[in-house]
Parts: C-alpha cells; structure tokens; sequence
C-alpha cells in the first residue's frame, strides 16, 4: 500500500515568527491517520527552525532543492549531507521554478535526486509540462523525458523517490489540472514507473492545490497526495487539504 502523503512547499516565504506559529499549529492540528503523512520543505536558513519545533512530531521536514555535488567549490549551494544534518526526510528536486529560472535540465535534476538518495534523503522529484506542450499534445513526451532520466540514473533506487506532477500551467496561477486530467497523467507516470521496477512509488500532484479542490484530486485511484505551494502557508488550510486525504 502506498499510503498518502502531503508535502508543504513554502517556497521563499517565511520569517522566524511567522514560521512559529504556523509550524506551532501544524503540529497541533494534524492528527495522523493510518497510511497519511505529512511533511514541509522550508527554505534553508529555516531547517533549524523546523528541525527544533517539528523533532518528535508527526510532521517530517525538509529542504526545497540542493546540490547534485556533495562538497567542493560550489559557492551558494547546500550539499545533501548538510540538509540530513537538520534531521531532513526529503528534498524537493526538479520543481518547474528551478528548471525555468536556473536552467535546470532533466540532467542535473536526475543527479540531485541520485546525490538526495547517497545523503540518506528522500528526493520528491517534480515534472510537468507547460501551457503550450499541454495545447500541444505533448505532455506524454514532457513528462515521459523528465521521469526517464531519473529512473535511468537511479536504476533499482527508483523504488525510493517521490514523484510530483505538477502541470506548470496550474502553478500560482489559481488554475487547477481537473481530477480527470490529472488521473491521466498520474495514471502515465505510473505505468512509466512501473517499467522501471518502481511500482510502490508515491505520485503526488502539485499545482494549485486547495482544501476546496484536494478531495477530488486525491480521490483519483492514482493520486497519492498533493504538493502544496501557498495553501501550506495557511495552517487552516493546510490541515484541511491534509484531512481530504
């Protein structure tokens, strides 16, 4: 059973305080249930933070990207190991800001998630296609490129990654893939997945996800959860889209 899983990405938000209380009521508001997780990746200067109020906890934390290198001459990046070090469970890598804005290529998102798994990390690995490859057609090419390449560099370790669709139309833009048209593609990954020997891997969507929205898309056979931007921000609303699981 592969069980769901809610993964709050805050992007480059927060500050000491604000992240208090919001962590604060994360912890006192989520009630696990069987085969339910949940977890936030925090910007690097908050693990401490995360590490200190979350310790113990049922919520699990983690970082927002790192480095494909473990050590070296790579002024401005965070290595795996330095991220395990805050008692992280996952990393986020690949995420479609990453790939716009800093060029990142399903090569190097496939050697962060490698270098994720040698840190002792578990690496949620985004892909998703953009407005005009959806209007286009290609969205099973897009997504089957991105996929391809980290179950090629991982080889049997790909049973161990999370994966995250997140259609970059559906991004901070308030528009949301259908539960339909994300069950297709979940539906996409998993068979891709499952060629590759990596058939109990999570698939989570990500993409404007809202406690108005999440019970349907969760409700998706394929759809293991979601991986949530703004609305994790909110503690109301980040418990709630993690009860309509």
């Amino acid at each position: 059973m592969r069980g769901k899983l809610v993964v709050g990405n805050w992007k480059m938000n927060g500050g000491l305080a604000a992240n208090a209380t919001l962590l604060v009521a994360l912890v006192a508001g989520f009630k696990p249930k069987p085969g339910l997780q949940m977890a936030v990746c925090v910007p690097f200067p908050y693990l401490a933070q995360a590490r200190d109020v979350l310790a113990g906890s049922p919520v699990a934390w983690g970082a927002q990207d790192m480095s494909e290198f473990a050590a070296g001459a790579h002024t401005g990046d965070v290595a795996g190991g330095m991220i395990a070090e805050f008692g992280c469970r996952y990393a986020i890598v690949g995420h479609s800001e990453r790939r716009e804005q800093h060029g990142e290529t399903d090569v190097i998102v496939a050697a962060k998630a490698k270098a994720a798994l040698a840190a002792g990390l578990t690496p949620v690995v985004c892909v998703g296609e953009t407005l005009a490859e959806r209007d286009a057609g290609q969205w099973h090419t897009v997504v089957a490129r991105q996929l391809d390449a980290v179950t090629g560099a991982l080889g049997r370790d790909a049973s161990l990654i999370v994966l995250a669709y997140e259609p970059c139309w559906a991004i901070g833009t308030g528009r949301t893939a259908t539960p339909e048209q994300a069950q297709e593609v979940h539906a996409f990954l998993r068979g891709r997945l499952a060629s590759a020997g990596a058939t109990g891997v999570q698939v989570l969507y990500g993409g404007s996800v809202k406690a108005a929205n999440a019970g349907a898309l969760f409700a998706q056979q394929d759809v293991d959860g979601g991986l949530v931007g703004g609305a994790s921000l909110d503690a109301v609303e980040f418990l709630a889209i993690a009860n309509a699981c």
